[in-house]
């Protein structure tokens, strides 16, 4: 119930159509939200503090996940979270302090009894927009103050008492700051699993904030969306927590729920901030630590250490990592790491601070990162031993070394061999960097695919060596069917095809010559120059396959770096294989799979996860299905862009909705046009080519 009220108000708020207001910040409406997907990871943000999205649009044309990963496996990580800053309010910085304040972007649901809004305290001005920013030439969004391939920029503050409608923020009083906060995402291979959450935070009060903890509070949920139902509260229920206070990385995972379908972790990880602090210091007798762990169970007004907190003292105590009066996480601090791997539908929350007397005008910054990643091993999916967190480990690992940069030794200062700029300073959000991913085209036909590319990544420069250092590509495709499984993982399912290397690189030292065109080829409407071909035959007709090409660099060892490879996500292209569009009068129009038999090998568990293909279509056509007494069945327009987008089975197992059919194709859902399952029968078709009207017949049998 907590979840479904909890969506509930974000959709409202998502919803509120809002006015121009001088000089204040509003709630916005669901323009405002982006979700990352040049990566492995779909992550949803927001202009005003909110990541994660209610699990609210995942079905839909327009598909938004909610911290899916892998991408478009229906795996999601996250229901909702947000920004968390707590501290005090002063006049001079020798001030006693008093009473803290917190100012949340969401809050457990239980804060609903409280009429308080489910936290979400955060406004924006009218104006505002999630930005968007890239790295790639060429992307739409391209811009040289870019770090990422896919940054999202917004700004937001606590210093509003109402939204923009003049409801009341209940039992809000703000702190007195303003966020500017930036993520970054990358398509590296290496870096596709992580979002950085960088937030800068300025005190924008004539007063002295004290004592400031910042931190991410979650309401994670590691299921697969796909096999469940997120209605239904048992959907919630099954979550183990932990905290690794060495990585600074509180985490969840699937405890009892699907076992090696949900065989993975989100991590929450703290990576540093300007101005440093120690890692612990001495209050009233009391040792704290700057990065602190806790988590409760939603709801929950009774237990003393799991207690969920519902006004801004609670929270606060909560934000410097106190469960229930002392105790804290770990063993002997009165909180047994595993009292938290029981399943149960709890809220993390990590934090980071406090930082001393920020003054009128200034800002701290603050950065964490949301990692993803599978279990390691064969260890029962369930469980969370050290070496299932391997992956975990190593993908936090490198959210850190793009943080650091270049100082990699991490101690803060540039020591020798690390000025890699020459001007003495840290550069931040540096990652080793494959050559450029090459621009691809596909042209599908009929049993057979022909793939093409370009020579971009060739002229590659490494970041880091400063040399072109580039050696080859690889191309990658799926097997037939490898898209019917609730298990779905693009990367694991590609395979390599074929690799091609250039002459004296540390690969097979193929040579481009049998896969480079004597001419570029270029297509209409496509100023891209194309110089290499490969042909794939021997496919099916009607499955769906991906493709892939990568550039291969020669690695680096003076920088203790392997040979890198570039994304296989950046240039997907998912195909379907058949006829080209066929405007002859004298070729014959069908049906296949013809009989069809309940349960094709490509069809879903579920009635509207079937299809069947007309095939040889005219470019232009109306397809008319009719029953053996003549009453229409279903009407469809075909032209040679269909493809599918309109079948649920491509919802459910193409997720992106940019898979190309060949032109003279087109699959039904056997879905009559009054929204119901055909039976068993022998039916008729007519195709109507709307440039000539000629009109061609055809039968088809149905055995259910």
């Amino acid at each position: 119930m907590k979840k479904i009220i909890l969506l509930n108000l974000i959709l409202l708020f998502f919803a509120a159509q809002l006015k121009p207001q001088q000089n204040t910040f509003l709630k916005t409406n669901v323009d405002e939200t982006k979700s990352t997907n040049v990566g492995n990871i779909g992550l949803t943000v927001s202009n005003y503090g909110i990541y994660g999205n209610g699990l609210s649009n995942l079905t839909a044309a327009n598909r938004q996940p909610s911290c899916e990963y892998p991408l478009g496996s229906g795996i999601e990580h996250i229901f909702v979270g947000g920004l968390w800053i707590g501290g005090f309010q002063k006049d001079s910085p020798t001030e006693k302090n008093v009473n803290p304040l917190v100012s949340t972007a969401a809050v457990d649901a239980s804060s609903l009894s409280s009429g308080r809004n489910a936290g979400f305290e955060y406004t924006n001005s009218f104006e505002s927009k999630v930005v968007e920013r890239s790295t790639s030439l060429d992307s739409r969004f391209y811009n040289p103050n870019a770090i990422s391939h896919q940054d999202f920029v917004m700004d937001f503050t606590d210093s509003n008492t109402t939204y923009a409608n003049g409801e009341e923020i209940a039992d809000h009083t703000p702190l007195g700051i303003a966020v500017h906060e930036e993520t970054y995402a990358w398509n590296f291979p290496f870096a596709d699993f992580f979002v950085i959450m960088n937030y800068t935070i300025k005190n924008v009060t004539n007063k002295y904030l004290d004592s400031v903890y910042v931190g991410l509070w979650t309401d994670a949920v590691v299921r697969n969306t796909k096999i469940n139902t997120t209605t239904n509260s048992a959907f919630y229920s099954h979550g183990g927590d932990a905290y690794n206070d060495t990585l600074k990385i509180a985490y969840e995972y699937d405890a009892d729920g699907d076992g090696p379908l949900t065989d993975s972790y989100v991590g929450f990880l703290f990576l540093g901030s300007t101005p440093t602090i120690d890692d612990h210091f001495i209050v009233q007798g009391d040792t704290l630590f700057s990065t602190n762990f806790n988590s409760w169970t939603h709801n929950n007004t009774t237990d003393p250490n799991f207690f969920a907190p519902t006004n801004d003292l609670d929270r606060y105590r909560k934000m410097q990592g106190y469960f229930g009066g002392t105790n804290r996480y770990g063993v002997g601090k009165g909180i047994e790491p595993a009292s938290l791997k029981i399943p149960s539908n709890r809220s993390l929350l990590i934090t980071h601070g406090y930082y001393k007397n920020i003054a009128p005008g200034d800002s701290i910054n603050v950065v964490y990162a949301i990692v993803c990643a599978k279990k390691f091993g064969n260890d029962p999916a369930i469980l969370d031993s050290w070496e299932q967190r391997k992956n975990l480990y190593s993908n936090s690992d490198w959210a850190l070394r793009a943080y650091f940069g270049n100082d990699k030794n991490r101690n803060g200062v540039i020591d020798n061999g690390e000025d890699l700029f020459g001007d003495g300073q840290i550069h931040r959000y540096i990652l080793p960097s494959p050559p450029n991913v090459p621009v691809v085209k596909v042209v599908t036909e009929n049993q057979k695919a022909t793939i093409y590319w370009d020579k971009r990544a060739e002229a590659s420069i490494d970041p880091i060596s400063g040399k072109k250092d580039f050696a080859g590509y690889k191309i990658y495709r799926t097997q037939a069917g490898f898209d019917i499984s609730d298990i779905q993982n693009t990367v694991n399912s590609l395979v390599v095809l074929a690799q091609y290397d250039s002459a004296g690189s540390t690969g097979f030292n193929t040579g481009f010559t049998s896969i480079e065109l004597s001419e570029p080829k270029t297509f209409p409407n496509d100023t891209t120059k194309y110089y290499y071909k490969y042909e794939v035959p021997n496919l099916l007709n009607g499955w769906q396959y991906l493709f892939s090409v990568t550039s291969i660099d020669k690695g680096d060892p003076e920088n203790n770096l392997g040979p890198l490879e570039s994304s296989m996500l950046a240039n997907l292209k998912r195909i379907l294989p058949g006829t080209p569009a066929n405007d002859d009068e004298n070729t014959q129009i069908g049906v296949y799979p013809n009989p069809y038999y309940g349960n094709a090998l490509w069809d879903g568990s579920s009635e509207r996860l079937r299809k069947i293909y007309f095939y040889n279509l005219p470019a232009e056509c109306e397809i008319t299905i009719y029953t053996l007494a003549g009453d229409i069945v279903k009407r469809i327009e075909h032209d040679q862009t269909s493809n599918g987008s309109d079948l649920r089975w491509f919802e459910q197992y193409a997720t992106d909705g940019k898979q190309q059919f060949a032109g003279g194709e087109h699959a039904w859902d056997l879905i009559t046009g009054n929204d119901q399952a055909i039976a068993t029968g022998l039916y008729l078709f007519t195709v109507k080519n709307n440039k000539n009207g000629f009109i061609k017949t055809g039968k088809f049998l149905v055995v259910k």
